[in-house]
């Protein structure tokens, strides 16, 4: 009888033994193996996310490293010569030619002659909100800018050269295509644009201002006056001027 007792008690043992060993195994293999092996899987899974968002954060910069280096509108400015009148004043003479992106004239040249040397070119800029430029946006994705007037640091603003006409979209624009509504409706209330933060937000309008880089002119020197797609307006280092051609004998 003893034996028969003893031989389920020595079963019951080692079937608890046995379970024991099973749920260690079992506990293990999931801490060693499961546990592991899903930690890897969600690490994979961040860095794709990571790579992914990273990708697209690439392609953005690229784009937009593409909108700084586009301009505009660009005009090629010519110091034709520099001298001083009967009065002693010095006097340069420029040449403005606006160009298109490869360098050939998109208008009528205009020589002007200023006292003084240091020029101003006084533009009126404006700039949308950065998300129409990063989307390409048609109508919204450039920054438009109107050469208003070129003077001198020895003349009155007033006194300056017109370029363009104020009020009125810039030609320049019309040559590619005829200005809509809305682009007419911007020049025509650009100062009322300019006071008025609810009605600029409304036109996505982020700065509308005027802006007048100005350059000492060495003679015999080219300059580029240039504005980029984000509203940057800009004056290259100038140029040595290529000498004209003299006729063959």
């Amino acid at each position: 009888m003893s034996n028969g007792r003893h031989f389920p008690i020595q079963l019951f043992v080692w079937s608890m033994a046995l379970a024991a060993v099973v749920a260690v195994s079992v506990y293990l293999s999931y801490e060693l193996i499961v546990v592991p092996r899903r930690a890897l899987q969600d690490q994979l899974r961040e860095q794709k996310e990571t790579i992914v968002k990273l990708e697209q954060e690439k392609q953005r910069l690229e784009a937009y490293l593409k909108i700084l280096e586009h301009i505009e509108r660009r005009a090629r400015i010519e110091v034709l010569r520099q001298a001083k009148d009967q009065q002693g004043n010095l006097q340069t003479t420029i040449r403005f030619t606006e160009t298109d992106d490869a360098g050939k004239p998109v208008s009528v040249s205009r020589e002007l002659t200023l006292p003084g040397q240091e020029v101003y070119f006084d533009t009126l800029v404006i700039k949308f909100d950065d998300h129409f430029i990063e989307q390409g946006d048609p109508l919204k994705g450039r920054a438009l800018m109107l050469f208003r007037r070129i003077f001198s640091s020895a003349m009155r603003a007033e006194d300056g050269f017109a370029i363009d006409t104020v009020g009125q979209p810039p030609e320049i624009y019309a040559g590619h295509q005829a200005p809509s509504d809305f682009e007419k409706d911007l020049w025509k209330r650009f100062w009322e644009l300019a006071n008025d933060e609810k009605l600029a937000k409304e036109h996505g309008v982020r700065a509308i201002h005027g802006d007048a880089p100005y350059m000492r002119l060495e003679p015999d020197r080219v300059y580029e006056v240039s504005l980029r797609s984000t509203g940057e307006v800009i004056i290259t280092p100038g140029t040595r001027l290529d000498p004209p051609h003299k006729p063959l004998p």
